[in-house]
């Protein structure tokens, strides 16, 4: 999966930043690193990335504030921030802001590797869908190979992780999805911080199908969700 695929690193201890860099080089990987959020920032205007490994204590700009910017206009590139801020309001913040995982400093080079991997399998698999990923919602038609939601002409690209937790919800239409069941096999985890990670997807999606009144992702107390479509 990795041989040319191009990561954006920032990180402000040089140190670091080296070793992190030559280790994933060697893993074939091809890496930019930065030393803040500015730089980060016109590295990611000029260039096209597979992935973005951010920490977010860093000068002039920091990891959070790049992060949002980058998602105001690009959705897709996955992002995982690698941070000293362990305290769970800095998580949930993290994937508020979009990000796709959240490491906390001090991680092995082989956690790192690891996480990088399984986030860009979710990334890179969810184009070889069915060619027949397309459904109807209500008012809405879910395209789960382009990641498209579409209403009135008005099309929406999601992220790879909203299509996936979304087409979930369609294969079991008006039935409940376990939280164990969307944890595992969208997140690869069934931790807390991944349960509140979706649960921001979940208000995310509900956001994107509020012009069709008909359609509802219900909260099924201690169960998981329901996508209802009257």
């Amino acid at each position: 999966m990795n041989g040319k695929l191009k990561v954006l690193l920032l990180e402000d201890d040089a140190n670091l930043g080296l070793v992190i860099q030559e280790h994933l080089q060697l893993q074939g990987y091809a890496v930019t690193l930065c030393a803040d959020g500015v730089e980060g920032t016109t590295a990611f205007a000029g260039d096209k990335f597979d992935l973005c490994l951010v920490d977010v204590m860093m000068p002039n700009k920091d990891g959070f504030t790049f992060a949002a910017e980058v998602r105001e206009v690009d959705q897709q590139t996955p992002l995982i921030f690698l941070t000293a801020k362990a305290l769970k309001e800095d998580k949930i913040k993290g994937f508020k802001v979009g990000c796709d995982d959240y490491i906390t400093k001090p991680f092995s080079i082989e956690e790192l590797t690891l996480r990088i991997e399984a986030v860009l399998r979710r990334s890179h698999g969810q184009t070889k869908s069915t060619s027949l990923g397309i459904y109807e919602i209500g008012k809405y038609t879910f395209d789960s190979n382009r990641q498209t939601l579409t209403i009135n002409q008005d099309q929406r690209k999601l992220t790879p992780r909203e299509s996936e937790l979304l087409r979930l919800l369609c294969e079991k239409s008006n039935q409940t999805v376990t939280r164990e069941e969307a944890l595992n096999t969208i997140w690869n985890d069934d931790s807390y911080f991944a349960g509140r990670s979706m649960d921001v997807f979940v208000s995310k999606l509900r956001k994107y199908l509020k012009d069709d009144p008909s359609i509802e992702i219900l909260s099924v107390h201690g169960k998981g969700f329901r996508l209802v479509v009257a």
